[in-house]
């Protein structure tokens, strides 16, 4: 599935600012309202083999209009692999997929030039 980044409109450079926004028909298919929080392994990038575990709550407004799963994690990891901050509109996509029940594994879309 495919999310985008989150930024709360706070500090560019705060990493508890970011997280992942998700379509609402995606969050309904693979996430359970049961589950408290999601394991997601997150990408180190293209010159990286190395996934980061991390856990990342489901809080109550996710299943309302929020959609978003908020983590200072995934800002650190947004931050470090350079897709944060972003221009405004211009959030990173994100591909997400679901490994096994709630382990979940994240990797940045990179735009590339053709040419």
């Amino acid at each position: 599935m495919l999310a985008t980044g989150w930024h709360n409109g706070g500090a560019g450079d705060d990493p508890a600012a970011y997280g992942l926004k998700f379509f609402p028909h995606d969050r309904d298919k693979y996430f359970d309202p049961s589950w408290e929080s999601i394991t997601l392994s997150l990408d180190g990038g293209e010159a990286s083999t190395e996934l980061v575990d991390v856990d990342v709550p489901l809080s109550t407004s996710f299943w309302r209009s929020g959609r978003e799963l908020r983590s200072a994690e995934v800002g650190q990891w947004l931050l470090r692999q350079e897709a944060a901050p972003w221009l405004k509109g211009s959030p990173p996509s994100i591909v997400v997929t679901q490994e096994d029940g709630n382990r979940f594994s994240a990797r940045i879309l990179r735009r590339r030039a053709l040419g």
